[in-house]
């Protein structure tokens, strides 16, 4: 029983012992700690960090480490205090090849840590906050860059993990230097000042989009872009309800009306205006951030407010670019499955873009979902930012949804269903651009409801000076010039295949342009540009080409091909009241082949052919008159009538040999006159000289009957009456009346000429499909087409002669004729 005490004592002796050992291990540790000068430590800890991140590390600063009572716990372990641990003046430098001496510096940092985890090798820390960072980013054109570290090699998965809850800090900067991509950038950040919802961010930047817009394309232009904003996101409300009403599992409503497909890039739809001020997108975002994580139920994860602003000021491609914008949370970053906002409203040249959406897995970049504005001066210039190659426009504005996902065989970005306005021009559809080897592929649909005209004239560079000057064309157009001398960019088409197709439903044009729709399907493919085909409603009828640059060799070789059919004549005159009456139809094929990097440049090296011809119409007959200058019987039909006149054919058959236009036959044939026309037309200086020989087919009082000329140029062209011939049939006229005044109207008066143009002839001839040798051979000599009897032009006097030729028959048959028409 002693024994038994005596133990007992010794064992509590021991135990006190133990007690106060470790109380006295306890406060001396904690008096070693609170009176430490941690600085000691800082040799020993940049060595360590530097060793683990192969670059120079140093805290040039204060080393502290405090206790502080931990925040938000209860119970015993609200009685454990935390380690509380800052630093100052931190600094990680640079390879020693960088502009900059340090990648990263800092003013300070501190953070807590909870003691508790330790224990199972989780090292937990609820804020980190950051005194003024600022990082420096380089890239050269090797692709040499300071932000790829090589850290020191683990023989296996490290036992401790990081559990970050939350990053704070004040104000930060970003530089960027990447030599590749010929960036210079400097970003300001900084903390709003509270947290701010996707809707609203997503009503501000509507206002300020549209307001871009106006200054781009006009107020008149922003109102009906907002029109057709509106309109768009009617009916995706439209097709929303729907898909509601039928029970459609594979589409998700937002409060909008707009709709989203499940999985399309893990993000809430952040597009479309619903005709309401603030626009149906800031609604649609504003309801899905709102909404409650996902669940059993399918709903997406709710979008975080905005938590950070950022300023930017630099250069891109050395265009100068500045904007600013809003992301999301820092830590939001961390959760892959729920989308990270962003917002951006930047300027690059004349170019602004607005965007508000979201990032899906920002940190692995897996989607995006962005409502997106564009505004600029013209689509052309968006290659030197985007490498996209698009042709020279008038200033435009769009506003639609950018939906893209982040893929390892190659990127693809959607531009779908949006609206915009080009100049005066309305203009719908959809983009899609895939990054793939050897380039980029665009397709797309668009279409325009109400085309204007002249907004098609910069993509030829035959808009006005102010029109190129502000869209940054310098080219200057000469004066005395028709054909766009601007030379096509074939550099840029290299950069990107495209297959696009467009569809202008509507042209709006001056008066005296019989065109009234469009539509083209363009492809490119390495440097060849193809139009397949480019189609034009021309007075009630079509005109179209199938056209091929091939821009891969210097210069540019051309083809073109070219159909007319149908193209009514009282049409294409709307405005020459004497053809107000005429009927009969246009029918035509032209073949040309052509080198030179200019429209101008390829007209005037052209070789080829270019037929038309007239079947079953009537004419004014005071026109015909006044081509064969007959005095008395303009002003007989002047004051008592106008009958038309039966055109029983009319041709035209041009050979073009390196730019220069030789008929091989250019006449009509009436029942009342023939009329024949001879000359050449250049193309490579752009004149004219074309002789009109009228030659009746009825007795004519009164007749001057001398041929017309055209000559001059394609920008001052004169038409008037030869005058040597007017000369002697004038002097006739009065030696004539010095004998007998009666007998002065002898060189007025006209005899019938009754030879016809052999019809049938030349719609065999004409029908004849033209051809056009390679690009850059010259068109070998053809002979003119004899005319069986009729008069022949100049140009058709190496022909057979009137009298070798075979009798043909002279009007063309019903049924021939009937065979064209329908071609």
């Amino acid at each position: 029983m002693a024994v038994s005490i005596t133990i007992g004592r010794r064992a509590g002796k021991i135990i006190a012992w133990l007690v106060a050992i470790i109380v006295i291990l306890t406060v001396a540790l904690g008096i070693f700690i609170l009176t430490f000068d941690w600085n000691r430590a800082r040799p020993y800890i940049n060595d360590k960090v530097t060793q683990a991140i192969g670059r120079p590390f140093a805290i040039n600063g204060d080393l502290k480490v405090g206790w502080q009572h931990p925040v938000g716990e209860t119970g015993w372990r609200g009685w454990v205090p935390w380690p509380r641990f800052s630093a100052a003046n931190i600094a990680v430098g640079n390879p020693d090849w960088t502009q900059q001496p340090h990648f990263a510096t800092l003013d300070e940092i501190d953070f807590e840590v909870k003691v508790l985890p330790l224990l199972a090798h989780d090292i937990v820390i609820p804020a980190i906050n950051l005194v003024n960072p600022s990082v420096d980013l380089e890239r050269l054109l090797d692709g040499r860059n300071n932000w790829t570290f090589k850290l020191a090699s683990s023989s296996g998965p490290s036992e401790w993990t990081l559990d970050l809850h939350d990053i704070a800090f004040a104000k930060g900067n970003i530089a960027l230097s990447d030599q590749q991509k010929t960036v210079e950038m400097q970003v300001a950040i900084d903390t709003l000042g509270q947290p701010i919802p996707i809707g609203e961010v997503m009503r501000q930047q509507e206002a300020a989009s549209r307001s871009a817009s106006a200054e781009a394309v006009g107020k008149a232009g922003a109102n009906k872009l907002a029109a057709q904003a509106n309109a768009q996101a009617a009916s995706e409300a439209a097709a929303a309800s729907a898909a509601a009403a039928s029970g459609a599992s594979s589409t998700e409503i937002t409060a909008s009306g707009a709709t989203v497909a499940n999985g399309a890039s893990g993000a809430p739809v952040a597009g479309g205006a619903n005709g309401t001020s603030e626009g149906a997108s800031g609604a649609a975002v504003s309801s899905a951030s709102s909404t409650s994580e996902a669940g059993a139920n399918g709903v997406r994860p709710a979008i975080p407010p905005y938590a950070i602003g950022w300023t930017v000021k630099g250069t891109y491609n050395k265009t100068p670019v500045s904007g600013s914008g809003k992301l999301g949370g820092v830590l939001a970053l961390q959760d892959a499955n729920r989308p990270f906002p962003v917002q951006a409203d930047v300027k690059a040249g004349d170019l602004r873009v607005g965007l508000v959406g979201t990032l899906t897995d920002p940190a692995h970049l897996a989607a995006v979902d962005l409502r997106l504005w564009l505004q600029g001066s013209s689509l052309g210039r968006l290659y030197t930012l985007t490498g996209v190659t698009l042709p020279d426009t008038p200033p435009y504005a769009t506003d639609g949804r950018l939906v893209g996902q982040f893929k390892s065989g190659g990127n693809v970005f959607t531009y779908e269903n949006f609206t915009g306005r080009v100049g005066g021009s309305d203009l719908n559809g959809s983009l899609t651009y895939t990054a793939r080897e050897p380039r980029p592929l665009l397709q797309g649909e668009l279409v325009s409801h109400l085309l204007q005209f002249a907004d098609l004239a910069p993509i030829i560079g035959a808009d006005s000076k102010a029109s190129k000057a502000k869209r940054g064309d310098a080219t200057a157009q000469p004066a005395n010039k028709v054909l766009p001398v601007e030379e096509f960019r074939t550099d840029r088409w290299h950069a990107i295949d495209a297959d696009v197709k467009f569809t202008g439903n509507r042209i709006v044009k001056d008066t005296n342009l019989p065109i009234t729709d469009l539509y083209t399907h363009v492809v490119m493919t390495d440097g060849v540009l193809s139009f397949e085909p480019l189609k034009f409603g021309v007075a009630g009828g079509s005109l179209s080409s199938d056209i091929h640059l091939d821009g891969s060799t210097t210069p540019l070789k051309g083809r073109f091909a070219t159909s007319a059919r149908h193209l009514k004549l009282k049409q294409l005159f709307p405005n020459f009241k004497t053809m107000q009456n005429a009927l009969g139809e246009i029918n035509g094929d032209a073949a040309l082949s052509a080198t030179g990097n200019s429209p101008a440049a390829l007209a005037a090296t052209s070789n080829g052919e270019v037929k038309a011809l007239i079947t079953d119409g009537t004419v004014s007959r005071l026109l015909m008159e006044a081509a064969g200058l007959n005095v008395a019987n303009v002003v007989y039909e002047k004051l008592f009538g106008n009958r038309d006149v039966k055109i029983k054919c009319a041709a035209a058959d041009f050979v073009a040999t390196n730019g220069v236009l030789d008929p091989r036959v250019f006449a009509l044939d009436t029942d009342d006159a023939v009329i024949n026309i001879d000359g050449k037309v250049n193309l490579r200086d752009e004149s004219m000289d074309l002789g009109v020989h009228p030659h009746t087919k009825g007795f004519r009082v009164f007749s001057l009957r001398s041929p017309l000329y055209v000559k001059g140029t394609f920008k001052d062209p004169h038409v008037g009456v030869d005058a040597t011939a007017l000369a002697l049939r004038g002097g006739a006229m009065i030696g004539l009346g010095l004998i007998n005044p009666f007998a002065a109207l002898i060189p007025l008066l006209a005899p019938s000429n009754n030879q016809p143009l052999p019809c049938g002839q030349l719609l065999t001839q004409v029908r004849q499909a033209p051809s056009a040798p390679p690009p850059g051979v010259k068109q070998q000599a053809k002979p003119a087409i004899s005319l069986n009897g009729a008069p022949v032009s100049k140009s058709a006097a190496g022909a057979d002669s009137p009298a070798a030729a075979a009798k043909k028959p002279a009007v063309m048959s019903p049924a021939t004729a009937a065979e064209y028409k329908g071609s």
